[in-house]
């Protein structure tokens, strides 16, 4: 199922994944085509092993597929170097991921900055202010991870991810450790990154509330697209997931 969009952020054609070899062998995406639109908010759902994850990992750069074609914008990555798939992820996609993955040793405003530092580049500080206080993070700069929050740890990882500018972000079942109030937060933030900045969010969740904030929900079973949902609603979510699951 290729959706037909606006121009595409990120696409996927004919992707599969297999991992292990012979008997023991599992195919984790079976042909999955699937475009997600600049500009829009994506959410995408399905059971445990449904290649949620994989999917995602895939089209980031993150994890290589069997077969199949990756697109960031019109760059496929698919036979890319590893030089220029790594120059890829650091200047065009922003990830963020469950565990949080921040610099224990570095405050919130360094791990904000991060990417910035390492590929040698400037930070636009109208943009790092913009961000920190949209996300409400200006009394935690000099914090250590350690000193904030679950909650407050995940807003600066989405922080890093989105401030400067990358045409896309992905993130991996972003609000999976947070509380329900952290959760809404975050879900808030990242649905103003799409609405006020214009950037593309693809996110994997499993909860029905939370994929309510996308535009768009891509539902995943046994590794291929079976059904998607425009302008979803916490119900009719949580219904189409109970037939996806029956």
């Amino acid at each position: 199922m290729l959706t037909q969009t606006r121009t595409a952020a990120a696409r996927a054609v004919d992707l599969r994944k297999i991992y292990g070899e012979g008997m023991a062998a599992v195919e984790a995406l079976r042909g999955v085509s699937v475009e997600f639109a600049a500009g829009e908010y994506t959410a995408i759902m399905g059971a445990s092993g449904s290649g949620k994850s994989t999917l995602l990992h895939c089209m980031a750069g993150l994890d290589k597929p069997t077969s199949g074609t990756v697109w960031i914008g019109d760059q496929d990555l698919t036979h890319l170097k590893d030089h220029d798939l790594t120059e890829i992820r650091r200047d065009r996609v922003g990830f963020v991921f469950q565990a949080f993955n921040l610099v224990p040793t570095l405050t919130a405003a360094e791990n904000i900055t991060l990417p910035s530092a390492i590929a040698g580049r400037d930070v636009d500080r109208a943009r790092f202010d913009e961000v920190v206080d949209t996300i409400g993070l200006r009394d935690r700069l000099t914090h250590l991870p350690s000193e904030l929050s679950g909650g407050q740890q995940q807003r600066v990882a989405a922080a890093r991810a989105l401030v400067s500018r990358p045409e896309i972000v992905f993130a991996d079942e972003p609000t999976g450790n947070l509380d329900s109030r952290a959760s809404q937060e975050l879900l808030m933030y990242l649905k103003a990154a799409v609405t006020e900045h214009g950037q593309t969010i693809v996110m994997v969740t499993h909860d029905p509330v939370g994929a309510s904030f996308a535009n768009r929900i891509v539902f995943l079973a046994d590794g291929q697209v079976v059904d998607e949902m425009r302008d979803p609603t916490a119900e009719r979510v949580l219904d189409r997931m109970k037939l996806l699951e029956a």
